[in-house]
């Protein structure tokens, strides 16, 4: 099994290239030891980067296993792997804006049952609690900016059995397999773009400027 190196933050790392074969779709399959690349999966689209100085466009798990597709065949042995720096800090900053939202919507009584942190279409659906209390787009912007504003700090709690948990500050650890940024001030700020409710669920819809101001 891959050694997943992205949970641990890692931008870059030494590899050992165990497989590389052709797709039908004209990539190369690649298989290695260890990843430093994200990929897709738990609402979050996958890092993309250099094997070898090979692009590598997409990363996925498939049958239990990391396979990192490249435009070019890579080479069996020891080489670099390198993630797109710039694309893995917005994800980051995505998912973590996403997991801000729902901690503050906790906070009112409502449950995240649902989400995805892409870019262009990131969104969180929420079902009420018996404590639900109502609120609007703007109020919750504003509770974002606040804590964004506070610099909370983020926390990884992995266990011995490979569950892993993230939270801010004090706020209650959420399971994630993702990347998040290391303090919320890194976010920048969130736009609440929509707040809407369907067939008694909340959806609802952000961004994050693609760099920080």
């Amino acid at each position: 099994m891959t050694q997943a190196l992205y949970l641990l933050g890692a931008l870059s790392a030494e590899v050992e290239v165990l497989a590389c074969s052709p797709s039908e779709d004209g990539r190369f399959a690649v298989h290695l030891s260890a990843t430093p690349f994200h990929p897709q999966g738990g609402g979050q689209p996958s890092d993309t980067g250099k094997i070898a100085e090979v692009d590598v466009v997409h990363v996925a798990i498939e049958h239990g296993e990391i396979i990192h597709y490249c435009t070019h065949p890579v080479d069996l042995g020891k080489t670099l792997a390198q993630v797109d720096e710039k694309k893995r800090h917005y994800h980051s900053r995505l998912h973590s804006a996403g997991h801000l939202i729902a901690h503050i919507m906790h906070l009112f009584g409502w449950q995240a049952i649902k989400a995805q942190h892409w870019p262009n279409d990131a969104r969180v659906q929420f079902i009420p609690l018996d404590t639900a209390q109502q609120l609007d787009g703007e109020t919750l912007q504003q509770q974002c900016s606040q804590y964004i504003q506070d610099n909370l700090p983020t926390h990884f709690h992995q266990h011995a059995d490979g569950f892993r948990e993230i939270s801010f500050g004090e706020f209650p650890a959420f399971p994630c397999g993702g990347t998040h940024v290391t303090s919320l001030a890194d976010i920048g700020s969130i736009e609440i773009q929509s707040y809407q409710f369907k067939k008694g669920k909340l959806i609802v819809n952000y961004s994050v400027a693609e760099e920080v101001a």
